[in-house]
């Protein structure tokens, strides 16, 4: 018998030894190093947990990190929602991490957005002013960020609880994760509402707004004239009048130079077609990718988004305006849809359908920026609900190049940004 027992203990220590070290060659790779990460938010107040998307190699706004994030196949992080610690050392000497959000799936629908958004609009000027972000973030927290949950009814019972003077800190002190979810959503959607100056057509003025006689009364006018408002300030990445199709495609397969999965929101159109810029921001990248073909990125100026405009036309793919550094207001005219990419060759077009590849990057820690941990979140929705809010735009016969029609002064922009309007004719 002990002659029989040695061989099968033998053989067992080596299937043991077997999968140790099975499992340490699965964790030296990429798709391993994720698996270590912090799991998604659990124990939420609605018993479920959010989840993680992959990469797109077309999305990134860099150099390596627009391959990088292609490269990423999914990886929940931390998501504590608590702010950045700075790195130091523990008691036993080594390294403390950062803490911030290293994942974010933003489900929202445009359906609890409109809610929360008219909710916050229709309070701006009374004595108690709802926040739509924080509404979000309730129902973010209520639902373990699943808005398949939504109701209603939900906004609409915060709403009354927070207008008969309860404290949404208070409301929300037993739901562990709101914090996270209102660090995320404002991530997300913080440079999108508030106050600002914007041109409307004389014929839309309120009184008060027209130009006044000698004897003080309003005087009619075919002119633009400057309201002040508080609302929507972000717009549609597609001009108005001009057509798109689009669909949920956030995830979709991706194999042009490697296996990957998109990261961004196409939009399909007509080439030439006005492209907007959503937020004011600064340019940080402009110029060929060959998954992008001509590409922008525009960074906020909180830093937290990183919007990313892809296959824009060839030849002629940007405002001639801008260049890296360039500030531009929501609203300008930044580009022109194409279908130029897929190509190592600059000023190609090797897209089928000409289409605007849309992508949202967010932004907790620098280091997230270009890297195999980039945090691109499904804008489907999000656009949606910015189609309500769409650019008009003019063209100048004489250049062709495309403006904005009506001038608006964000105060987000620091120091100010120049109005984009067709040139006076120097004659």
């Amino acid at each position: 018998m002990e002659s029989d027992r040695k061989p099968q203990l033998v053989h067992l220590v080596i299937a043991l030894e077997s999968v140790v070290l099975l499992a340490l060659l699965v964790m030296l790779t990429p798709w391993g190093s994720r698996m270590t990460l912090s799991g998604n938010v659990a124990g939420t107040e609605a018993g479920r947990s959010g989840g993680s998307n992959g990469g797109d190699g077309g999305s990134g706004g860099g150099t390596a990190g627009e391959k990088n994030a292609a490269e990423t196949s999914g990886g929940a992080g931390d998501q504590s929602g608590a702010g950045s610690q700075d790195s130091g050392s523990d008691e036993s000497g080594g390294a403390l991490q950062k803490d911030y959000i290293k994942w974010v799936d933003f489900s929202v629908t445009e359906e609890a957005m409109k809610k929360a958004f008219r909710c916050d609009i229709d309070t701006c000027l009374a004595e108690i002013h709802l926040n739509w972000i924080e509404i979000l973030a309730y129902l973010g927290a209520k639902y373990g960020g699943d808005f398949s949950y939504y109701k209603e009814s939900d906004v609409n019972t915060l709403a009354e609880r927070l207008k008969a003077g309860e404290k949404i800190e208070d409301i929300t002190a037993d739901m562990k994760y709101y914090a996270y979810y209102l660090e995320a959503y404002t991530a997300v959607l913080g440079g999108m509402v508030g106050q600002f100056e914007v041109e409307i057509p004389g014929s839309q003025a309120p009184a008060f707004a027209l130009p006044k006689d000698e004897a003080g009364n309003p005087v009619p006018t075919e002119e633009p004239v400057w309201v002040t408002k508080y609302g929507l300030k972000a717009f549609s990445p597609i001009a108005k009048n001009y057509p798109y199709t689009d669909y949920d495609d956030f995830g979709a397969s991706r194999d042009y130079g490697y296996q990957r999965v998109h990261l961004g929101h196409d939009m399909m159109g007509q080439v030439g077609t006005p492209v907007i810029a959503v937020e004011s921001g600064y340019v940080e990248a402009i110029g060929w990718n060959q998954y992008g073909g001509w590409r922008l990125g525009i960074r906020s100026f909180d830093g937290k988004r990183y919007y990313y405009y892809a296959h824009l036309r060839k030849n002629y793919p940007y405002h001639k305006s801008l260049k890296e550094g360039s500030v531009v207001q929501a609203g300008d005219v930044i580009g022109y849809l194409g279908r130029t990419g897929y190509s190592t060759k600059e000023n190609t077009n090797n897209i089928d359908e000409a289409h605007l590849h849309f992508g949202l990057q967010l932004i907790f820690d620098e280091s997230q920026k270009d890297s195999d941990h980039e945090i691109w979140i499904d804008c489907y929705e999000l656009v949606k609900f910015l189609s309500s809010n769409r650019a008009e735009t003019v063209k100048d016969q004489e250049t062709k190049e495309y403006y904005r029609a009506y001038q608006m002064k964000d105060p987000a922009v620091p120091g100010g940004a120049a109005e984009q309007r067709i040139p006076a004719d120097p004659s």
